[in-house]
């Protein structure tokens, strides 16, 4: 009897920059002879992708590298391995605080993790591998550190075959005092576009459907091609435009300061392109902005989206608040409700601050602002927001919108149906990106469908199937997901 595959666990916490790690790794591996499971019990090898955005993400994953203790004195031979920005941030301190861990890796350093876990099973050493930090070098020698991994990717390891990511840059130049990005991904860095344009052909090739484009600050894209022409994120919007196959194009996060009017042109001339864009404002006041070193007045930002408005009247606007920030007053946590209340976003992430060891703002600026204070403030602008994000989504009552099924809702994934082949609640978003979710058969998942909006809440759009546009391509969703 042939030896059994050897069976890899990864749980991914943070933003769509980690799901996409966490692909690339998972095909890296699977290419070594790896099967992935959603069982840790069952797991040769354990990873974490970890985020460092907030102390949440970081307690989270100590949290479960705590519960693997007790199950590695068991099987010493269980590899387990912490990757990503808090890898990268943490370092050495991942092994004092849980020494059962055999590999930390950082995000510019993942092409090694299938190296780094062979060395583990050979030596039983512990393997570690980061990038410079910013004041390691020349501003060359610490991108250099940092590889920007994206090698030849396998639909398989999707969560969704007919759905991608496709980074465009990574690294961040922006250095927010609130922001660990610029110290755990490195300095920006944007791809080639003929490498992004490759990619995104050998994507449509595999059946996929909706690309999302990713970048810390996406739209600040800007790279010299080498056939001397110069690249901008409106221009790749429309080389992947012209591809057979691509039915949707998306990307994120925007930064409010590089928005440009040829980008906003390329949204509103360009059909495949989501009428969707994700800018976050982090805040209302503009002391606080400045704080933060955001690099824009809150001035700036309302031009920008008027500038978005006039355009692109029908887009959807989603932003991101940062409340309880150093110094912040009552009145100007105001200044941001009436920000929200005035740009009426079709919906916001709002965070409570959570300071961040290596941030300009940890160092310089005291955290002074109660958490009872913080968490009372984060349910207030959430409030603001739900009663817009309602009144907003009260107008597709009674429309048709066009959506992308993905699958099962999370509640219906849950939950066991009477039958294999019986209507379940399924979700899928419209072009500009909101959630829709109706009765259907799973089978609908990869096809384009026509849904008549019967209700909604704050966050979702509900309703029932019309019509159905086959996807060209059939679609077997893949058991082996996990976030």
């Amino acid at each position: 009897m042939a030896d059994r595959a050897k069976q890899l666990y990864i749980q991914t916490v943070g933003c769509q920059m980690n799901l996409l790690d966490s692909e690339l790794v998972v095909g890296a591996l699977r290419k070594h002879g790896y099967e992935l499971t959603d069982a840790v019990g069952r797991a040769d090898v354990v990873l974490f992708n970890t985020c460092s955005v907030r102390q949440h993400a970081e307690d989270k994953i100590y949290s479960a590298l705590g519960r693997l203790k007790h199950r590695k004195r068991k099987n010493p031979e269980l590899v387990i391995g912490v990757l990503g920005c808090m890898a990268q941030k943490d370092q050495e301190l991942i092994f004092r605080r849980a020494p059962h861990v055999d590999l930390v890796a950082g995000p510019g350093q993942l092409r090694r993790v299938p190296e780094l876990i062979e060395q583990v099973e050979r030596d039983r050493e512990r393997q570690i591998a980061v990038s410079l930090p910013r004041t390691g070098g020349s501003r060359q020698e610490v991108t250099d550190s940092f590889d920007e991994y994206d090698p030849d990717r396998m639909a398989a390891m999707r969560p969704l075959p007919f759905q991608a990511f496709l980074r465009i840059m990574m690294g961040c130049d922006k250095f927010c005092t609130f922001c660990i990005v610029p110290s755990v991904r490195g300095p920006e860095q944007s791809r080639p576009p003929e490498a992004i344009i490759a990619e995104a052909h050998k994507l449509a090739g595999e059946g996929c459907l909706e690309i999302t484009l990713l970048g810390q600050t996406v739209n600040s894209y800007r790279v010299k091609a080498a056939d001397g022409r110069t690249y901008r994120l409106s221009d790749l919007l429309a080389a992947i435009h012209d591809i057979d196959g691509i039915r949707r194009i998306k990307f994120i996060t925007n930064f409010p300061r590089d928005m440009s009017d040829d980008l906003l042109d390329a949204v509103r001339e360009l059909p495949k392109v989501s009428p969707y864009l994700h800018v976050p404002a982090q805040h209302g006041s503009n002391e606080v902005l400045k704080r933060m070193k955001r690099g824009y007045t809150v001035e700036l930002y309302e031009e920008m989206l008027a500038r978005v408005r006039e355009r692109l009247p029908h887009a959807a606007v989603s932003s991101d608040f940062i409340v309880g920030f150093c110094g912040e007053t009552d009145r100007e946590h105001e200044l941001t409700s009436d920000l929200v209340r005035r740009c009426r976003f079709k919906n916001s992430f709002v965070f409570k601050y959570s300071p961040r060891p290596g941030t300009r703002a940890f160092d310089s600026l005291p955290d002074d602002v109660p958490e009872d204070v913080k968490k009372l403030r984060n349910n207030e602008l959430l409030a603001i927001q739900n009663q817009i994000s309602l009144e907003s989504n009260r107008g597709f009552v009674g429309q048709t919108v066009e959506i992308l099924v993905e699958g099962p809702s999370k509640s219906s994934a849950k939950a066991d149906s009477e039958s294999d082949n019986g209507p379940v609640q399924l979700t899928g978003r419209t072009h500009d990106d909101r959630i829709v979710v109706f009765s259907g058969n799973e089978r609908l998942a990869g096809t384009f469908a026509q849904i008549r909006i019967d209700a909604v809440t704050p966050t979702t759009l509900i309703g029932s199937i019309v019509s159905q546009d086959l996807c060209p391509m059939p679609i077997e969703l893949p058991s082996e997901v996990h976030a």
